[in-house]
């Protein structure tokens, strides 16, 4: 099978980059990747080594491109833990110290929260610096306080598709705000004050 690959050059999302820059604060840029779920390697015919090794590619060549100083966030890609480990040894010393990371092919897990822990907890007993971005995460997989507290940012649709469903306005900034203050508002069990991050990583 030929390989699939993104339909244009790596130079034309670093223009996009750029002219996104100059539109309020943009805080990073993802690295295009490749994700690692059953039915996106039939389409490339490709293993789960090979998808990582062409999100590395993908990574460095948009870092040899101009893209205004704006912060390019590596993205680490597996299916199983030990996979994200792999990654975490196959960037080397592209990741430095407290970068902040995307973890990808995580959003079609949101109906089972402890594949994301598990996860989240692999990368953070080899790497316990890295500052975790979830892609994609919805309520459900946020209802986890161990994905959490081991994450540093995520993102989600989950309020725009609530807001639309419920016959409100689904590109409403209100709708984005209360859902992040309702996912932020609950409580963790008793039993989180047991453990620090660092310490979940190790159980």
């Amino acid at each position: 099978m030929a390989r699939r690959d993104y339909p244009e050059d790596v130079s034309v999302y670093a223009e996009q980059i750029k002219r996104w820059s100059e539109n309020g604060n943009l805080l990073a840029a993802v690295a295009q990747d490749f994700m690692c779920e059953a039915h996106m390697l039939k389409i490339t015919g490709k293993t789960i080594l090979e998808h990582q090794q062409m999100t590395i590619e993908r990574y460095d060549a948009l870092m040899k491109c101009d893209v205004d100083g704006v912060y390019i966030m590596p993205v680490l890609q597996g299916y199983s833990p030990q996979d994200y480990v792999r990654h975490i040894e196959m960037h080397g010393d592209r990741l430095k110290h407290g970068a902040w990371v995307g973890v990808g092919s995580v959003c079609k897990r949101n109906g089972d929260p402890r594949s994301i822990e598990a996860v989240l907890m692999a990368i953070k007993a080899v790497r316990p610096d890295l500052r975790l971005h979830g892609f994609g995460l919805k309520s459900t997989a946020l209802s986890s306080w161990i994905v959490r507290a081991l994450l540093y940012t995520a993102d989600s649709m989950a309020w725009s598709f609530a807001a639309r469903k419920q016959g409100r306005n689904a590109n409403d900034w209100h709708e984005a705000k209360a859902w992040t203050e309702r996912i932020n508002s609950r409580s963790p069990p008793a039993q989180k004050g047991l453990f620090t991050a660092e310490e979940l990583c190790t159980m």
